[in-house]
């Protein structure tokens, strides 16, 4: 038990570290990873159903009696987050149709796991991240392919059933079996979930070891665009990321909350989609989400750590 615990330390510790490292050895060997490739949906399936493990109904109950902050943290995603991506896009990438096309999916996916892990780290409400993240969860099966469809759709030819079924199958299903297993089997259930968080996060190495090893070439080839790639997708982190965060304080939302909500703003599941663009729009498309996923964990990272060393505060301020 301690070397378990001792190992989830290390890996949740350096999470941007392993992303970089794992996916410089799956972009140097990606011959390596050939047996695993087909495994993302896998791998990401495994990631929504920890999760459905690892809700805590008590503190969901909390939040959800007071909805006012997740309804505001899920609206303030889908408003920022999406509409800076598709500016981004259509600045940086208008004459670039599959980038483009991944610009914008990378920021109309739901949350990234990875921003409940840094909403803990910096002190902020854990509930309320978990809260938002299962919102986000239920309700992007339809506004992701919705918002491709309407703003990627002068790019790439844009079919929605075929994407609305494969955002159920690796996201939906699997979130609900997690609630369904964890109702049904709840004293078992209870043993496993302190490992849930590692074990999501080895489920994320496997699919980001398939994602890179899958997109080696096509990035490649395109080598000379990806600086200005890594320039767009850190500003379509740190936008939403700063907005989420200040006009929540505007609004009077207490520090706490404020800080789960900068997370939820600013950090997508793009490892879904990497999945999803490799699946639908070919491997170029994933480059923008496969960059996306290594500049939000390691701008997540530090803004957790500034909030945790920098402005950690008593629990009274938290509240305020």
């Amino acid at each position: 038990m301690k070397t378990i615990h001792t190992v989830s330390k290390i890996i949740s510790k350096y999470l941007p570290i392993w992303i970089v490292l794992l996916s410089i050895i799956a972009y140097v060997m990606p011959d390596a990873f050939v047996s695993i490739r087909q495994l993302t949906g896998f791998g990401l399936g495994t990631i929504f159903f920890l999760m459905g493990l690892s809700l805590s109904s008590e503190k969901l109950l909390e939040v959800i009696k007071r909805p006012k902050y997740a309804l505001l943290g899920v609206l303030l995603k889908w408003s920022i987050m999406v509409g800076v991506s598709i500016a981004i896009a259509y600045l940086f990438f208008g004459n670039q149709a599959e980038i483009a096309t991944g610009i914008i999916l990378a920021g109309t996916v739901p949350s990234g796991t990875s921003a409940n892990i840094y909403t803990f780290i910096a002190g902020g409400e854990v509930a309320l991240s978990i809260t938002m993240a299962t919102l986000d969860t239920f309700i992007s099966p339809v506004l992701t392919p919705v918002l491709l469809q309407t703003f990627a759709g002068r790019f790439i030819p844009i079919e929605f059933w075929p994407l609305f079924l494969n955002i159920i199958y690796i996201v939906f299903f699997p979130l609900l079996a997690g609630l369904f297993v964890q109702w049904k089997f709840h004293r078992p259930v209870e043993k496993i979930k302190p490992y849930t968080g590692v074990l999501s996060q080895l489920a994320l190495f496997l699919v980001i070891l398939s994602v890179i090893s899958n997109a080696q070439q096509a990035l490649s080839e395109n080598l000379s665009v990806l600086p200005l790639v890594f320039v767009a997708v850190t500003l379509q982190v740190c936008i939403p990321m700063g907005a989420g965060y200040f006009i929540a304080r505007w609004m009077g939302v207490p520090e706490r909350n404020a800080r789960a909500i900068l997370f939820h703003t600013g950090i997508c599941n793009t490892a879904l989609a990497a999945t999803l663009a490799m699946e639908h729009f070919g491997s170029l498309a994933a480059v923008p989400a496969v960059a996306n996923m290594v500049m939000n964990l390691t701008i997540g990272a530090l803004m957790a750590s500034l909030f945790e060393n920098k402005f950690r505060l008593t629990d009274e301020e938290l509240q305020t």
